[in-house]
């Protein structure tokens, strides 16, 4: 029986398939995804991901229970966190990582190397 991708594998699998998308490990053992220099998530490991985002998006994404505070930035809001713990949680980081990639390609453009 084939092995089932972990959390990390669907989520690079579709996040790198995005134009421009490059993802490896960062400097802090977090795998991070970079379009250009910019940064539009990360994971740590299989069981959570963080990402930033403008202050009116963070109050919105919070209030729909999709986000919450960072663990490093108890008490910001624009640095957020998303367990991973479920399928559903997969598929919301993915659409938690489009909503900032969408956003960072409507504001720069995809990097022209990609």
């Amino acid at each position: 029986m084939p092995k089932q991708p972990t959390a990390s594998e669907q989520i690079t699998n579709e996040v790198t398939s995005w134009p421009g998308v490059e993802a490896g490990p960062g400097k802090r053992g977090e795998f991070a995804f970079k379009l250009g220099t910019r940064e539009i998530g990360h994971l740590h490991g299989d069981r959570a991901a963080h990402f930033s985002f403008p202050k009116d998006v963070w109050a919105e994404l919070k209030e729909q229970d999709r986000i919450t505070y960072h663990p490093v930035f108890p008490s910001s809001v624009g640095p957020a966190s998303r367990r991973i713990d479920s399928d559903d949680d997969i598929r919301d980081v993915i659409a938690l990582l489009r909503l900032n990639y969408d956003r960072m390609v409507a504001r720069f453009g995809v990097p022209e190397h990609a």
